[in-house]
């Protein structure tokens, strides 16, 4: 698991040194396998009380990855699943992470096709039934860009700003979408 604090886009490393404080967002990216098999998620949670913008970040970064969900069906192409994400962040007034992508997922973790945060409809591969993915958006309110931190592990916002990272592992079936990350018990929003 890594653990992303407010401006940390992705691969924060926990430590007893960091500490959480009211009104931060901490996002946290799972990822197991099961016999043989990985799964990959994400979510970007309060740390109590936020503000207001904060909360829109959430939100609208959730939002992309739902909609992004939909286009989950055999036929669509990837650029349909990209531009959902692109599209939805930007009318919001964010922008995406673009140094970092979404991917195929089974027996490693890392499998192709990547699956970016952005793009144009009706591009890249063509989805099929059988085919797994994860999407997973990442979303700063700021500029798009990103810079390693000393690590050379943890990425962080190039202009300070906050970053929103949603993800889920979705299988493509011919009945449409299967999130093989949610919950059983899960009957509300993706989250």
């Amino acid at each position: 698991m890594c653990t992303s604090i407010n401006k940390e886009v992705v691969h924060g490393i926990p430590s007893p040194s960091r500490k959480l404080r009211e009104g931060d967002i901490i996002s946290m990216d799972f990822g197991v396998e099961v016999e043989g098999y990985y799964a990959d998620a994400a979510l970007t949670v309060p740390v109590g009380k936020i503000a207001p913008e904060r909360e829109k970040l959430l939100r609208v970064t959730r939002e992309s990855l739902e909609r992004a969900i939909e286009k989950v069906r055999p036929g669509n192409r990837l650029g349909d699943v990209s531009s959902a994400v692109q599209d939805w962040v930007e009318q919001n007034g964010y922008s995406v992470v673009r140094e970092f992508v979404g991917h195929g997922i089974g027996t490693r973790m890392h499998e192709d096709p990547q699956v970016p945060n952005y793009g144009s409809p009706g591009h890249g591969a063509r989805l099929q039934e059988g085919m797994v993915i994860a999407i997973e958006p990442m979303v700063n309110s700021g500029k798009p860009d990103v810079r390693l931190l000393d690590d050379e592990w943890t990425a962080v916002t190039a202009d300070g700003s906050d970053s929103a990272h949603f993800e889920h592992t979705v299988a493509v079936t011919n009945d449409g979408p299967w999130i093989l990350t949610r919950p059983r018990e899960a009957t509300g929003p993706v989250w």
